[in-house]
């Protein structure tokens, strides 16, 4: 079983995946509280669904990419057959993590978007190091950055872990409406970060309290 806040289709917004339709299958349920998460709607409630019916809400929308996110996904211990499931069935699996939740039991095949949580988040102090060491060569790691200071610790985690060389991307992301991209954009050109800086494209189509988007 699963409890799920939402499943939707739309375009997905973030990642190297960005701009391709998608099925998001959002869990309900979360532990962190970072200062500028969207989806706080997503902390409580939800319906209970076995993994068979999400898999058949998913299938019905006829979409080969899907991302589950949250919410904190990896709390719900039916996440990890439901992402099994899901694969055994051909489809392109995106797991979106806030990074304190150990990846271990992952299914393999699931492609990891693993957020590393910054100091303006107020939650960096959560982070579970380990699961850089089990990145593997089609993850992605993603920062999203507030100001300045997150900057400067995005880069220093970067470089300390090698991370542009041992996954598919590393994102550096804008706070939506607090840091101006064109700041972002200005320090990792500065710096020659071989980075990927990202807008979140799903705010961009649709706006920024647009939910089911």
């Amino acid at each position: 079983m699963v409890t799920v806040s939402e499943i939707f289709r739309s375009i997905q917004g973030e990642s190297t995946y960005a701009g391709m339709p998608c099925v998001f299958v959002r869990l309900a349920g979360c532990d962190l509280r970072c200062a500028w998460c969207d989806t706080p709607y997503a902390f409580t409630g939800g319906r209970r669904m076995t993994v068979d019916e999400a898999v058949a809400a998913v299938e019905g929308f006829g979409c080969r990419l899907v991302g589950v996110t949250g919410g904190e996904p990896l709390l719900q211990a039916g996440v990890y057959a439901l992402m099994r499931r899901l694969r055994e069935r051909g489809l392109m699996v995106l797991l979106e993590t806030g990074g304190h939740v150990s990846v271990e039991r992952v299914p393999d095949g699931v492609v990891k978007i693993l957020d590393v949580k910054c100091p303006g988040s107020g939650e960096s102090g959560r982070m579970h190091w380990p699961n850089l060491d089990r990145l593997q060569p089609a993850d992605e790691v993603k920062f999203v950055i507030l100001d300045r200071a997150d900057y400067e610790y995005a880069r220093g985690v970067v470089e300390r872990h090698g991370l542009v060389s041992r996954c598919a991307a590393v994102l550096f992301s804008p706070v939506f409406g607090a840091l101006p991209p064109a700041d972002l954009a200005a320090w990792i050109l500065e710096d020659g970060l071989a980075v990927r800086m990202q807008l979140q494209l799903h705010k961009l189509i649709w706006g920024a309290h647009a939910r089911g988007v």
